[in-house]
C-alpha cells in the first residue's frame, strides 16, 4: 500500500459559503440559561459565531496544520489521513496516537513535536518517537467513508495495517483517549505481540456498549472523588450517546446545514468535558475551538464521525481470547482528575497488564490539548522503561 503526500487546501468557495451561512443564522430564544443548564448558552454562542465571522482566519490555521507532514492511504477500502513525524534521536519508538469525538487529529498537535524531537523541547533525545497521528475513519480528512461497519475494534485492524504494511514498523507503541482509548485497548488486547506498550488517558471496559463490568462498590474509600466525578458528568454524556448510537443520520442533516448548530453541539462538549470550571476559554481559545469545528465543517465529516457511535452499538465488541488480563500489552494509565470516567485501580490491575498509574495535577477529557506537557512527560517516562 502506497502513502501519498497530502496538503490541506480548502477552497475559497467553501469558506465563502460558510461565511454566508453564519451571517444568516436563525437564532432560537434562550432564557434562564446563564449556567448552560438547558444546553449551549446563546449569548456565548453568538459571541463565538461573531468572532468566527469577523476575526477568525482559517488560512492562518491551515498554514500551521500544513507545517506537519500529512499523508493519505486507502486500507481495506477505507481512506485514512495521517501525520507522520519521524523521531530525532538514536532509537525512536514508533508511536501511534489516536483521537476521539468531538476531537480531531489536531487535538494532538501540541504533543507531536515534543515526542518526536524531545531535545528541541528540553528533553532527552533518547526518548524520541516516530509519531503517527491518523484521523479516525470518517473523521476530517479520512473521508469520504462509504463503507459501513467501521468502528473502534475494526479501526485497530486498520491501524495495524497502517503501522506494519504502510509504514514498515514491526512493533510499535500506541496511545489514545476517548474513542482512541478503545482503539488502543483493542490493539493491546488483540495484538499484544506487536505492541511495545499502550498508554491511555481514558480507561474503560471494551464492552462499554454492552455488559458493564465496573460497579460503584469496586471503588475504595480513597477513590470516592473519582466515582463522584463519573456521577457528576453522567447527564452531560447521555444525550449525544443516545442520539449518535440510535439515529445519527437524522442529526446530521441539521449539523451539515448549519455551522452555528454544529458549533453549539461541539462547543457544549468542549465546555462540559474539559477541566475549565465552566469557562471553556480557560482551556481553549476561540481560535482553538473554531479550528476543530472548522475541521468538521470543511470536510463534511460530521455524519460519518457520529456514525462511529452507531457502529459501536450495533457491532459490539467481542473478546478474541478469555485470558486475564483482557489487555495483555504493557499498559500505562494517565489519570486526569476531570476526566469523564476514572476507573477503580483494582479493576484496572485486573483488566490491564498495568505497569504505570499516574495521577495528574489537572486536566479533563481532552488531555493532549489541555495538559500536553504532563502527558508528554508521562509517555516518555513509561516507554523509557520499555526501550
Amino acid at each position: 500500500m502506497r502513502k501519498d503526500p497530502f496538503r490541506v487546501a480548502i477552497s475559497d468557495q467553501v469558506l465563502q459559503d460558510l461565511h454566508d451561512r453564519l451571517t444568516r443564522t436563525h437564532w432560537p430564544v434562550d432564557f434562564a440559561n446563564r449556567n448552560w443548564a438547558y444546553g449551549t448558552n446563546r449569548e456565548y454562542l453568538r459571541e463565538l459565531v461573531d468572532y468566527w465571522i469577523h476575526r477568525y482566519d482559517w488560512r492562518i490555521h491551515e498554514q500551521e496544520i500544513n507545517t506537519f507532514s500529512h499523508y493519505k492511504v486507502t486500507i481495506d477500502e477505507v481512506p485514512i489521513h495521517f501525520i507522520h513525524e519521524p523521531g530525532k534521536g538514536p532509537n525512536p519508538i514508533p508511536l501511534i496516537l489516536t483521537h476521539g469525538w468531538p476531537w480531531t487529529f489536531w487535538d494532538l498537535h501540541k504533543v507531536i513535536r515534543p515526542l518526536a524531537d524531545p531535545a528541541a523541547f528540553g528533553g532527552d533525545a533518547r526518548d524520541a518517537f516516530d509519531v503517527v497521528v491518523p484521523s479516525l475513519p470518517g473523521f476530517c480528512f479520512s473521508t469520504p467513508l462509504t463503507k459501513p461497519g467501521i468502528n473502534c475494534w475494526r479501526t485497530a485492524d486498520l491501524w495495524l495495517a497502517l503501522m506494519q504494511e504502510v509504514l514498515g514498523y514491526g512493533q510499535f507503541a500506541a496511545e489514545g483517549g476517548d474513542w482512541g482509548a478503545f482503539v488502543t485497548e483493542q490493539l493491546g488486547h488483540k495484538y499484544p505481540q506487536h505492541l511495545i506498550g499502550i498508554y491511555l488517558s481514558l480507561a474503560v471496559p471494551m464492552d462499554f456498549f454492552g455488559r458493564r463490568t465496573i460497579t460503584a462498590d469496586e471503588y475504595g474509600e480513597d477513590e470516592q472523588a473519582a466515582l463522584a466525578r463519573s456521577k457528576e458528568v453522567a447527564p452531560f454524556v447521555t444525550s449525544h450517546v443516545a442520539v449518535q448510537t440510535t439515529d445519527p443520520q437524522t442529526l446530521a442533516y441539521a449539523m451539515h446545514d448549519s455551522p452555528s448548530g454544529l458549533c453549539a453541539w461541539i462547543l457544549e462538549r468542549r465546555r462540559n468535558w474539559s477541566d475549565c470550571g465552566g469557562d471553556v476559554e480557560l482551556r481553549f481559545s476561540k481560535d482553538e475551538l473554531l479550528t476543530h469545528i472548522m475541521l468538521y465543517w470543511v470536510t463534511d465529516c460530521f455524519v460519518t464521525s457520529v456514525r462511529y457511535y452507531y457502529e459501536a452499538a450495533h457491532n459490539p465488541w467481542a473478546p478474541v481470547h478469555s485470558r486475564m488480563p483482557v489487555v495483555e500489552a504493557p499498559t500505562a494509565l494517565g489519570i486526569f482528575p476531570r476526566e469523564l470516567f476514572i476507573p477503580p485501580r483494582k479493576w484496572a490491575e485486573r483488566y490491564f497488564n498495568l505497569k504505570r498509574w499516574t495521577p495528574m495535577t489537572a486536566g479533563g477529557h481532552f488531555a493532549p490539548s489541555e495538559e500536553p506537557e504532563q502527558l508528554v512527560e508521562d509517555i516518555r517516562a513509561f516507554y523509557r522503561s520499555l526501550r
